[in-house]
């Protein structure tokens, strides 16, 4: 009999993981079907209509805050997804598993021009408002990244060195940097990737980071993501509908590589639990940034 292969022992693990969560939050997870993995795991609970995040168990704190925070964003009418009123999260071995309502996509989805118009009016709406009544963290980036690189076994020796030295490179730029949109309640994660739609309406996902920071961070994103494809178009329309074009501004080209960066969390995390496909991307974007290279593709998988 051959070995479960990678994708088989993920899907049987978190099968496993949405179960037991299901069962103590009093929900039916008899139909369950995954949607989504990558930083986190997406399940479908169509029973309820509701999905299932399996997170991180070092992310408790994190997830609590996001459920603070975005039952606050809801009651105050702004569009967010919107967490089910059951006691979350719910820790099931190492991981935590939260629970939200299902948004169904409208077919066809909107054109990506649509979604970055979207994004960049939501965004606008967020950094209008005040604080929520939730303690948030100072915003830190590459936070996480620099946790990963210490206990990673799975990078080259030369590339978590090269890793490690250019973080701190860009914390001291960051340091330097002023804002032109200033210090506030932000997002912490927006691109149009977090954008959902239900019927005509967009809705603002994942808010696992939410912080106080630059609010530029929420917009560099959307910029960013030239790297995997995002059209100048898309790009032009965001700047449009937000209303600043932050790649004007002199602190961009640092907010982008730290971007860059942050990005490649998910996969070390991945090329960890043996996915090779990841590993292979995480190894091209070490290799491009290396190398300089601030337009060399990525690829989304």
């Amino acid at each position: 009999m051959p070995f479960p292969t990678y994708a088989e022992t993920v899907l049987a693990t978190d099968a496993s993981t949405v179960h037991a969560a299901c069962t103590e939050a009093d929900l039916t997870s008899t139909n369950a079907l995954p949607l989504h993995e990558h930083a986190t795991s997406v399940w479908w609970l169509p029973d309820v209509d509701a999905v299932a995040r399996i997170s991180p168990g070092e992310m408790r704190a994190d997830l609590e805050r996001t459920i603070s925070v975005t039952r606050w964003l809801v009651d105050h009418g702004f569009p967010a997804t919107a967490p089910l009123p059951v006691d979350q999260p719910i820790a099931v071995n190492d991981s935590q598993v939260t629970f939200w309502r299902y948004y169904r996509p409208p077919s066809p989805l909107p054109a990506a021009e649509l979604t970055a118009a979207a994004l960049g009016q939501m965004l606008r709406r967020l950094h209008d408002l005040p604080a929520p009544d939730v303690q948030l963290p100072v915003y830190r980036p590459l936070a996480g990244l620099g946790d990963l690189l210490t206990a990673d076994t799975t990078l080259p020796a030369v590339d978590r060195d090269w890793l490690q030295s250019r973080r701190v490179e860009l914390l001291e730029e960051y340091a330097g940097i002023e804002s032109a949109l200033g210090v506030g309640f932000i997002h912490g994660d927006a691109y149009p990737g977090n954008v959902l739609w239900h019927d005509t309406h967009a809705l603002l996902g994942d808010w696992d980071e939410v912080a106080l920071g630059p609010r530029e961070l929420d917009l560099v994103n959307t910029h960013q993501g030239a790297r995997v494809g995002r059209s100048a178009a898309v790009r032009r329309r965001f700047t449009e509908a937000y209303g600043w074009d932050m790649t004007t501004w002199p602190g961009f080209g640092v907010l982008r590589e730290i971007r860059d960066l942050h990005t490649l969390g998910s996969f070390i995390r991945r090329a960890e639990r043996g996915d090779q496909v990841a590993s292979d991307e995480l190894t091209h974007r070490i290799s491009t940034l290396k190398a300089g290279d601030i337009s060399a593709a990525w690829h989304i998988c």
